[in-house]
């Protein structure tokens, strides 16, 4: 069956034809219907929807001087800490009436101030990125245009930008501790690469935090179930037999549980294993992954609503640091002497 082809779109004219006043009134109608006579108002407003009138964005900022767009920019969408957070910003971000257009860069400095100007370049009247450690060609982009914009996932009172996040520092400390009073003492560090991620660096910091008679090894990996996998794996072939994994990533810590069980070793009689984030999944693996909670939706969530505000009303949030928690589940447990 072939399709007739649509009758053509209507526009702005069409509308103040069909409705018999100004074009100039049907832009005030969509843009600022409170100037509006009531009866004006609600016959234009009935011809837009018999007519099935929608006026495109470029005409919407053409007309109001505003794109009601922000942008993000993001290393990855294949990460569930992203994704959720996205999720929740553009949730948000819809209460307010803004539209959210999403940019990767994949780690890499030179691609993302290059997503930056393609995003100013559509004129999005506000920014999110990761982390507080960027190029100087991105900020000195952010400086010439002065577009808000909020650092997520991290916090630091002293960044140029509000930062909305959470101390992924002492996120780490709080897993470590978890560890170490339950006895362990010989512990796999398992984190991702720490080029260009601020985040990782952080974690490691917090993670490397000693006590007496401690020994702590690291492994760095790919923040993937593939990567948790081989770090399990390297770590098995040290010289050391570890007794704990402290991974910086709920899905490293699942793929160091697969491959340690696949080598017979118990999770956690043997060994205990822990996870940061929190995942959605966390609880229903086998073992329940032990983990510290992120608050990434409620960040999200919080830092939509304040560059919306920043945008609409010129006011530039305070930055914020969300508390992690210990969620202690079964993949960790007391050491056996």
């Amino acid at each position: 069956m072939t399709r007739k082809r649509d009758k053509k779109r209507a526009n702005l004219r069409d509308v103040a034809r069909a409705a018999e006043v100004s074009v100039a009134t049907v832009s005030r109608v969509l843009n600022t219907p409170d100037v509006v006579q009531k009866k004006t108002r609600e016959k234009v407003e009935k011809v837009i929807a018999e007519l099935g009138f929608h006026p495109s964005a470029a005409a919407r900022a053409i007309n109001s001087g505003r794109t009601k767009i922000i942008g993000a920019l993001i290393p990855t969408l294949d990460s569930d800490i992203f994704a959720i957070t996205i999720d929740a910003i553009e949730s948000r971000l819809g209460d307010f009436g803004f539209s959210l257009v999403v940019a990767t860069t994949g780690e890499d400095p030179d691609v993302e101030a290059a997503r930056a100007r393609e995003l100013l370049d559509i004129g999005v009247e506000g920014l999110f990125f990761p982390g507080i450690h960027h190029s100087q060609e991105l900020y000195d982009l952010l400086d010439r245009t002065k577009v808000p914009t909020i650092a997520i996932s991290y916090f630091d009172a002293t960044f140029a930008y509000p930062t909305i996040g959470y101390d992924n520092r002492e996120a780490a400390r709080l897993a470590l501790d978890h560890l170490l009073d339950l006895g362990h003492r010989r512990i796999a560090v398992v984190h991702g690469p720490k080029d260009h991620n601020d985040r990782t660096r952080a974690r490691v910091t917090g993670a490397s935090t000693q006590r007496s008679g401690t020994e702590l090894a690291f492994f760095e990996t790919d923040l993937s179930v593939a990567g948790g996998a081989k770090a399990a794996r390297d770590a098995m072939k040290q010289p050391t037999e570890f007794d704990a994994y402290l991974c910086t990533s709920d899905t490293q810590a699942f793929g160091a549980i697969f491959e340690l069980q696949r080598a017979g070793i118990q999770v956690p009689n043997d060994v205990s294993v822990m996870g940061l984030h929190d995942l959605p999944s966390a609880q229903y693996v086998n073992p329940s992954l032990s983990t510290i909670e992120l608050p990434v939706r409620e960040m999200g969530t919080l830092a939509a609503e304040s560059l919306a505000r920043w945008v609409e009303k010129d006011v530039r949030p305070a930055p914020v640091c969300l508390p992690s928690q210990l969620r202690a589940r079964a993949s960790t447990a007391r050491k056996e002497n």
